[in-house]
């Protein structure tokens, strides 16, 4: 039996999607604003963790200018938790664009909307299908894997090439008539019959038309290539503590967590920091007598990012005295209270041991 025709296949999936969808607060509403924030926070995000951030963002900021008038550390304080933080700058920015440059109006077609900062082919085309019923194509994890298997495209789903096939196959199916829906549909269905590791192919409308079921190759499509072994980092923070306050600094170099506040951090090459080069460290911080002691050593905290892997320790020092002016302003690092940190933006890696050990 061949491939299922597009008429077939829009119909089958809308038919499925009617009968199976999940009831999510942003397929209510044809605001551009709550799908724009909808498809930015499920970026790399299950929807099960992102609808709580979802309807944190939409209490605070019920509209684009809220988002825009809202301060930089707030909205990645919102953020933490979900990763990717460069999401979170962009939102930010983007909000601001639209409100003081647009009038506050987003742009209500596809090619207006990929001009938008950290908006892409596949978000571009999310909100202008499910805002403005624009006939244009998404193509994610879910609807790449709905394609390599039903159609039998055996291309790698990351490579130029293959992607431009997916493409080309998506443009080819959509609905004219009901593009919002049809994307939604094709989306859930890879979300929750077409999964990953073990699809619902016993009770799959689509069954029968199925070149990986037919084909015995559900488990080997979608075909992608293997990514690269991240790095390893390994992170060495002192936590300097004065009178019940500790000395935190916002990261504000081209590197992970730009943006975020972390401790003094000393990077090594491998897991161990030698005691020598500890204690350089607390004499650039505390040139003076007598050198305060590490009170205490963490167990060792890992957090794995898409390209790397951390480790980290933090070490606990309890100054005798509050570092001098000119070494905190050269180090960055500014004395908060335990409730001034609870509202700062932090990496989960830093929230996770203030957590354990001060909270």
């Amino acid at each position: 039996m061949n491939s299922p025709e597009p008429a077939f296949f829009a119909s089958a999936l809308i038919n499925w999607y009617e009968k199976h969808k999940r009831s999510l607060p942003w397929r209510d509403t044809r605001d551009p604003y709550a799908i724009w924030l909808s498809e930015i926070i499920l970026q790399q995000t299950r929807v099960n963790q992102g609808l709580p951030y979802y309807l944190t963002f939409t209490s605070h900021y019920p509209t684009v200018k809220d988002l825009a008038d809202a301060p930089a550390d707030e909205v990645l304080r919102h953020w933490q938790g979900l990763g990717y933080y460069s999401r979170a700058r962009n939102l930010h920015q983007t909000a601001k664009y639209i409100s003081y440059e647009l009038d506050g109006i987003f742009p209500n077609n596809y090619a207006g909307l990929l001009k938008l900062k950290g908006i892409g082919p596949y978000t571009a085309a999310a909100i202008a299908s499910f805002a403005f019923k624009e006939p244009v194509a998404v193509l994610d994890g879910n609807v790449f894997r709905v394609l390599a298997r039903v159609y039998g495209i055996t291309e790698d789903i990351a490579s130029p090439a293959g992607k431009k096939a997916f493409q080309l196959l998506a443009d080819s199916l959509i609905c004219g008539t009901q593009p919002d829906t049809y994307n939604q549909a094709i989306m859930e269905f890879g979300a929750i019959q077409c999964t990953p590791v073990m699809p619902d192919c016993l009770f799959c409308p689509l069954q029968q038309t199925c070149f990986a079921f037919r084909n015995g190759l559900v488990q080997e499509l979608p075909h992608k290539a293997k990514a690269k072994v991240g790095r390893e980092r390994y992170f060495h923070y002192l936590v300097l503590q004065w009178q019940g306050q500790y000395y935190l600094r916002k990261r504000t170099q081209t590197d992970i967590w730009q943006g975020l506040y972390d401790f003094y951090l000393h990077e090594t090459d491998g897991p161990v920091l030698p005691e020598d080069i500890l204690m350089q460290e607390l004499q650039l911080l505390v040139p003076q007598e007598p050198l305060p002691r590490v009170k205490a050593v963490s167990e060792s905290y890992k957090h794995v990012l898409t390209h790397q892997k951390i480790y980290a320790r933090f070490y606990l020092i309890r100054l005798h005295s509050r570092l001098r002016k000119e070494i905190a302003e050269s180090t960055g690092l500014n004395l908060f209270s335990v409730s001034e940190i609870e509202q700062l933006p932090k990496a989960i890696m830093i929230d996770r041991y203030l957590k354990t050990s001060v909270f």
